[in-house]
């Protein structure tokens, strides 16, 4: 079902007979709420929620077992997330930018089969300790939040290949980071770097490196040996 830019303001009624549906799309209308009827439809694969006004996700969010491609619930004013995300055990990509959030629920570490993880312009100032757990995750994008810290756990994400981390407020970059072995982007921009530290040239796969904006600029060592090895390296 499409109801993408229909200028809803509510659900249609119509809408909750129709829980065989396997894609639902209410991107881009007025909606302030979703009923728990939502989690009858458990024969979803994709639900797009995007571009609306929504204030709340309903618990029962955490029925739609069958959720395993898209989840969309960006540009929305969510300033929580439920803790019932976590039993979508299935889905492989979720979208929770620009929303007013806090923090991440620990629960959002239980998405093993989780690809990529979007919760850029939010307000985050951390992130769940348990975070390594995504071990499937190959892209996490935190453009634009105010994180002071990474978690410890950063090297179970051992298929990452993107770390978008511009604009937040990194001044130091855990080691841990040199654990991870597919790291082909790290993205920096915009942080207050006190030093760029050498050992960002032992992740083996790094194809860009980005540090525009980011204090210090790297030492000439380090570029080179990144661009020896084919890594564009931008300062």
């Amino acid at each position: 079902m499409n109801l993408w830019r229909a200028g809803l303001t509510s659900v249609p009624d119509g809408v909750w007979s129709r829980t065989d549906a396997e894609v639902l799309i209410l991107a881009d209308n007025r909606l302030t709420e979703l009923p728990d009827a939502i989690g009858d439809f458990t024969a979803l694969r994709t639900l797009d929620l995007g571009h609306n006004a929504l204030t709340a996700v309903p618990g029962r969010i955490g029925d739609l077992h069958g959720l395993s491609d898209f989840l969309y619930l960006h540009d929305n004013r969510l300033p929580a997330l439920p803790p019932a995300l976590g039993r979508l055990h299935r889905l492989r990509y979720l979208n929770v930018g620009d929303n007013p959030l806090t923090e991440l629920p620990d629960e959002l570490c239980d998405l093993t089969q989780l690809l990529e993880l979007r919760a850029q312009n939010c307000r985050l100032t951390a992130l769940p300790p348990r975070l390594g757990a995504l071990t499937r995750l190959r892209e996490l994008r935190l453009r634009g939040n105010a994180l002071t810290a990474l978690p410890g756990s950063l090297p179970g994400l051992r298929e990452l290949r993107c770390l978008e981390l511009r604009d937040n407020r990194l001044e130091h970059l855990p080691r841990t980071l040199a654990a991870l072995p597919l790291l082909r982007e790290l993205d920096l921009r915009g942080n207050p770097l006190a030093t760029v530290p050498p050992w960002l040239a032992e992740l083996p796969s790094l194809e860009k490196l980005d540090l525009r904006w980011a204090g210090s600029p790297p030492a000439p060592p380090l570029v080179d040996t990144l661009e020896r090895r084919g890594c564009a390296v931008y300062f």
